[in-house]
């Protein structure tokens, strides 16, 4: 409609533009036309870029109705905003008749992320290698590049969505939006392109989208958590999504969801965080040692990040024959991800990446003995890096 009317408006113009232009002319002068013939030129710019514009929803739309199945995956141990982006793109997918699959390597530990799973009734499988992915076109959502599992570099995704930045592609869809606090957004922004309305339930039709209570309020916590309630990172899209959907949340679940009971060994491990932390001015490191839940380390490092006098943050953890790392900044000057990068980049088996205010890496060897002896220097680094001496 919107279109339509636009269209009508610019064509309306560009039809009497002589007629209007002649009587201006009489009246006012050259000058005026000048005025006329560039607010013209802005009309047919716009028009263009308009026309030339679809929605990536449509697109996406338009892109499945060419495969019969597909696989959703996650990055490593899913957080909501996957889990979330997960169940949207999965139901836009069923709607079209298309098969498909929610897999993630990793864990899901924490305590919300296992409420969203639960509460939500979201059916997903864990992988431990490239061969336990269902077969069909692969969706990488919240990451651009498969990683965190055996013949990860080998798999070629059919379509990425993400909001993070970095050079993954998909062959058949690529959408990817640094500018987004959440890949949810992203997700939403789909289900408004095709005209559904949040928590209204339609016929059932091979193409037809509706909007469940059930996905809506996923897509919501999901960009909840990404943004820290709206405090970080957050951006206009955001806003605009979250009110999309809050007619069609569902309050009981996402009180269900946001404030599950809270598991014994993840109080220990912010506990240890407090107790065995090392500062230098603002900046604080923490090693807890050996870990089996490895989310706990973003909430010790949230809790010690509020820690009066405190702008960045790495907390850090041993599972297995993998160090696991997490930061969090608040300072201008550390920007965490990049900090990450350049504390491990020397480190063989490291990888490391995230956003100003907040990063994750880990260490990976062969043995523990050789795990231990990557990280012997690991605080030293981590400081080095914060301070900016290692950029």
């Amino acid at each position: 409609m919107i279109r339509e009317v636009f269209i009508n408006l610019t064509s309306s113009v560009l039809q009497n533009f002589t007629t209007v232009a002649e009587l201006v002319y009489e009246t006012a002068g050259i000058e005026i036309i000048v005025a006329i013939m560039a607010v013209v030129a802005l009309l047919i710019i716009l028009l263009v870029k308009y026309i030339g514009k679809r929605p990536n929803g449509r697109v996406l739309k338009k892109k499945l109705s060419t495969l019969e199945r597909i696989v959703i995956l996650t990055h490593s141990n899913p957080d909501p905003d996957a889990m979330a982006s997960a169940i949207g793109i999965a139901h836009i997918a069923e709607s079209m008749g298309v098969a498909t699959t929610i897999q993630y390597p990793g864990e899901i530990r924490h305590q919300e992320n296992r409420a969203f799973k639960t509460v939500l009734g979201t059916s997903m499988e864990k992988i431990e290698s490239d061969e336990d992915i269902a077969g069909g076109a692969i969706f990488l959502v919240d990451h651009n590049v498969a990683r965190g599992f055996p013949g990860a570099e080998k798999l070629i995704p059919y379509a990425v969505i993400d909001h993070h930045p970095g050079e993954g592609k998909g062959v058949g869809f690529t959408d990817i939006r640094p500018e987004y606090g959440s890949c949810s957004s992203i997700v939403t922004e789909y289900f408004s392109d095709l005209g559904a309305v949040a928590g209204r339930i339609i016929q059932p039709k091979i193409g037809r989208i509706d909007l469940p209570r059930r996905v809506a309020t996923g897509l919501l916590f999901g960009i909840l958590t990404d943004t820290k309630n709206f405090t970080k990172g957050a951006s206009e899209a955001e806003f605009a999504a979250s009110a999309y959907l809050y007619e069609g949340i569902d309050e009981d679940s996402l009180d269900r969801i946001a404030n599950p009971e809270i598991d014994a060994e993840v109080l220990d491990i912010i506990a240890s965080s407090i107790l065995k932390r090392e500062s230098r001015g603002p900046f604080v490191i923490s090693n807890v040692g050996e870990v089996s839940n490895v989310d706990a380390l973003s909430q010790a490092a949230d809790e010690l990040l509020g820690l009066e006098g405190t702008t960045a943050v790495v907390v850090y953890g041993y599972k297995g024959t993998t160090t696991h790392i997490k930061g969090r900044s608040r300072d201008d000057r550390v920007h965490m991800g990049d900090t990450l990068q350049a504390a491990l980049v020397d480190i063989p088996e490291a990888d490391a990446g995230g956003k100003p205010k907040a990063g994750a890496g880990q260490i990976t060897a062969k043995t523990k003995k050789q795990n231990r002896e990557y990280c012997k220097e690991l605080p030293e680094r981590l400081f080095t890096a914060m301070t900016g001496e290692m950029q």
